[in-house]
């Protein structure tokens, strides 16, 4: 049974996998991260750990029994209780409840180990599988997302409020 785990250091391998086998994957709903983001890769997940640390993001990997990543799931930009939501699921577990049912449980983590009471997270407009699972996980429109915060292209913001 996958467990949604908090980013550490331990993980950087299977992340930098993850990422790897499904870029082109991802590539299609959002801007590719570019050969940088990969021959660079070490320092970046560094940083992230920093930021996690100072506590103005979480973040998560969904990992299979075998220790691979299946999907990343993240709290960023938290402050006066409100963190936008920004996840990924591998290619072939796509479809199948998985984002869905872990943006359920992390919502359930941003109010029990976060204090969070609102989430945001945006998605393009073409991408309706990504409208379905924050919709089902209790997300709601609230109106247009800056092409450049969804890899250019139009797209939503949805949110949802934790407090009920």
């Amino acid at each position: 049974m996958p467990e949604l785990e908090r980013l550490h250091a331990g993980h950087a391998p299977a992340v930098l996998a993850f990422e790897l086998a499904n870029r082109a994957y991802f590539a299609a709903w959002i801007s590719d991260r570019g050969d940088d983001y990969f021959d660079r890769f070490t320092d970046r997940y560094n940083a992230l750990l920093a930021e996690q640390e100072a506590g103005i993001c979480a973040f998560y990997a969904l990992v299979a029994d075998d220790g691979s990543v299946l999907g990343r799931f993240n709290l960023y930009d938290i402050q006066d209780r409100t963190a936008t939501l920004g996840y990924r699921v591998a290619q072939h577990v796509s479809g199948r409840g998985v984002a869905t049912a872990t943006v359920r449980e992390l919502c359930r983590l941003a109010t029990s180990q976060h204090g969070l009471h609102t989430l945001r997270a945006a998605t393009t407009s073409q991408h309706a599988a990504s409208q379905r699972v924050l919709t089902k996980a209790g997300f709601v429109p609230v109106g247009p997302a800056d092409p450049a915060h969804v890899g250019g292209k139009p797209g939503t913001w949805y949110e949802r409020d934790l407090t009920r």
